[in-house]
This record gives structure tokens, C-alpha cells and sequence, in this order.
């Protein structure tokens, strides 16, 4: 059996959206699909009788259990057999461990807050930042048309990216759009006019960069049409306005510029705050 992609579920729209992402996927690329409830009891407030009490996690369970059968049965249509289960601990760190045996995790951009959300935010940088297999965020609407817009870093690390997205592309039937984003040295500050910098050879050095990180991957996935792109612009920025016709947005979960020990770069974490499309991070191996 293949392994699954799983999904956070947690009673919201959001959640929803997520789900029928996710089924899509799952459809597409046949593999099984499996919807992950995960509560946590509060810990403040309540007298400790009452939380530890069967009732108090029984209902919780109930609810999880709800949320997952609407869920499941919203995409029968596209995956007949779908796997479910509620596990009482933290929402990120559910996850994650789900991740390691998962295909790919998928969360929602909005859950309903508190300790029973999947919010955008914390719980998703950690997951994003942690998790053993791909992630994707589903923001924005996520139409059946449009290129897969890949951001390359340039770095040895984003080579699982690199493969992530020619390999959706290619399930797809869609356009691969790879986005190389530099600035000029020293842009932004009071010394960017003193120094003297050959734009057009810097340009050259990105555009030859981003060949090497391609090279090899158009030709094992010929059928997939490649529009290389360098844009002098901050990576955020030119990612943002690449998604925004965009079926799916890929990035590496780290560039060039992080330190040993960051988890999830500052253009990744931009993006799963702000990507106008559904965003997958896909971390190193």
C-alpha cells in the first residue's frame, strides 16, 4: 500500500477545503487518503476531577468523531474508502508524527482557534518547520488550471522541492513555472548607490544557477513544459505575484541564507502566512 496523505480536520470550512484538496491528490496520484482529528484537553479552569473525568474526553472524542465523518463523506465522489482516527494530543505535534509515515500532510489556512484549531500560524510553521514529509497549506481558492510555480533557492537543499513540483506538474497536465528571485547587494540601504556592481553578469550568474538546479529533472520529466523565470525581486514578493494564477506553489522549507539550525526560512514562512494559492513546503531529506 502506498502511504497516505493525511489530513488535519478539525470542524472548520477551512479544514473542509483542505479535505477536498487532499482527495483530489490522493485521486490523482492513487493513494490512500486518511482524515486526523486531534484534541487537546484545556488545562486550566476546570477542576481536575472534571477533566480527567470519561465524560469530558468522551465528548471531545464524539465531536472529532463528527467532524470526520462529515469530512469523509463530503468526498466519497473521489475517494470511495477513507481512513479516520482521533488521537487526544497537541494538534502540530499529531501531525508531525502522522508525517512521518505520511506521502504528504495537509492543513487548512484557518482553523477554529483555541486548543481545538488547526490555525494558520504556530500550528502550521511547526508542522511546515517539522514535519518528515511534504506539507501544503491550503490557502486561496485552488483552480484545476494554472502552472505549478516552483521557487528556487538555488541551494542543494531545494533539490526535494526542485523534484516535488516537476513530479505535481507532471500529474497535473500543467506548466512548470521555475522562479529564481534575487536582489542587487546592498539594495535598501545608504551604501547601495557607492558601490560598483555589474547587474547584467549577476543576472547571467542567477539565470546559470537555475539551469544547474534543473538540469536532470526536465529530462526525466519531459512531458512538462518549463518557463524559467529570474526576477530581480525579493523572493517573498516575486512568489507572491508568481502565485497568484497559480494551481500550487512550491518552496523548500530552507534557502541559501539560513542558519544551520533554522527549520523554515523566512520566504517559507511568508508564504505560509500570505500565498494567494494552495502552498506545499517541502523539506530536505
Amino acid at each position: 500500500m502506498s502511504a497516505p496523505i493525511v489530513v488535519g480536520v478539525d470542524g472548520s470550512e477551512s479544514a473542509l477545503r483542505a479535505v477536498r484538496w487532499a482527495a483530489e491528490e490522493a485521486a490523482r496520484h492513487r493513494v490512500p487518503l486518511r482524515l486526523l482529528h486531534a484534541y487537546l484537553l484545556p488545562k486550566r479552569g476546570y477542576p481536575e476531577l472534571v477533566l480527567s473525568g470519561h465524560d469530558v474526553r468522551e465528548a471531545f472524542e464524539e465531536q472529532g468523531r463528527q467532524w470526520l465523518h462529515t469530512a469523509a463523506a463530503s468526498v466519497r465522489d473521489l475517494v470511495p474508502e477513507v481512513g479516520t482516527s482521533v488521537v487526544a494530543a497537541q494538534p502540530a505535534a499529531a501531525m508531525v508524527a502522522a508525517s512521518r509515515d505520511a506521502r504528504l500532510v495537509v492543513l487548512g489556512s484557518q482553523g477554529l482557534g483555541g486548543f481545538l484549531g488547526m490555525v494558520v500560524g504556530s500550528v502550521a510553521v511547526s508542522v511546515a518547520a517539522h514535519g518528515r514529509s511534504p506539507v501544503v497549506v491550503v490557502r486561496g481558492p485552488h483552480p484545476a488550471t494554472g502552472p505549478v510555480v516552483l521557487g528556487v533557492d538555488g541551494s542543494p537543499a531545494g533539490e526535494a522541492a526542485i523534484g516535488f513540483a516537476f513530479e505535481e506538474a507532471s500529474a497535473r497536465d500543467a506548466a512548470l513555472t521555475a522562479l529564481i528571485a534575487w536582489t542587487p547587494l546592498l539594495a535598501g540601504t545608504p551604501y547601495a548607490d557607492k558601490v560598483r556592481v555589474h547587474w547584467d553578469e549577476m543576472e547571467e550568474q542567477q539565470r546559470q544557477l537555475l539551469a544547474q538546479r534543473l538540469a536532470g529533472w526536465q529530462e526525466k520529466f519531459p512531458d512538462v513544459a518549463v518557463d524559467r523565470r529570474v526576477v530581480r525581486e525579493r523572493a517573498a514578493k516575486a512568489l507572491l505575484d508568481a502565485g497568484r494564477d497559480a494551481q500550487l506553489l512550491v518552496v523548500g522549507s530552507r534557502g541559501r541564507g539560513g542558519f544551520a539550525g533554522l527549520l523554515l526560512g523566512s520566504t517559507s514562512q511568508a508564504m505560509v502566512y500570505h500565498a494567494p494559492c494552495p502552498l506545499a513546503v517541502v523539506r530536505a531529506d
